[in-house]
């Protein structure tokens, strides 16, 4: 398909690790504790859920969101274009789409700030891996 052609798969890949990886630290040392309390969760309970369907599902998430911000993107875009595109579609598409649920169901602000944070600076991420690499 026209859509798929000259898109770097092995960037996409990299961008959907950088999204794994920085959901690691920015869930785990960074945030858990808050990010666990604005969810009225026992930071040292078990996560619920088999860790493989978890951590598959959000890789496989974050898989889908790289390439389809790749081919939003195109191949070989300028970098200042890839990084300002990720920061955009992070904070005023996914930040701002929590936002509007977050509202709705009365969730606290701090979490839409850990939360909106997170997924602002994934997709930077993802702007500038695939700005970067050609």
């Amino acid at each position: 398909m026209a859509m798929f052609e000259g898109i770097n798969w092995l960037a996409v890949l990299a961008a959907a690790l950088s999204a794994f990886l920085l959901g690691g630290l920015w869930y785990g040392p960074l945030f858990r504790r808050a990010w666990c309390r604005e969810n009225g969760i026992d930071p040292e309970a078990p996560p619920s859920g088999h860790p493989a369907k978890v951590f598959g599902t959000a890789f496989a998430a974050a898989l889908v969101a790289a390439a389809a911000f790749a081919i939003l993107l195109r191949p070989e875009p300028p970098l200042p274009v890839a990084l300002h595109a990720g920061f955009v579609a992070g904070l005023a598409y996914v930040a701002m789409g929590f936002g509007i649920n977050y509202a709705f169901a009365g969730r606290s602000f701090k979490l839409w700030l850990i939360d909106g944070g997170y997924h602002t600076l994934q997709f930077t991420l993802y702007g500038l891996i695939l700005g970067a690499w050609h």
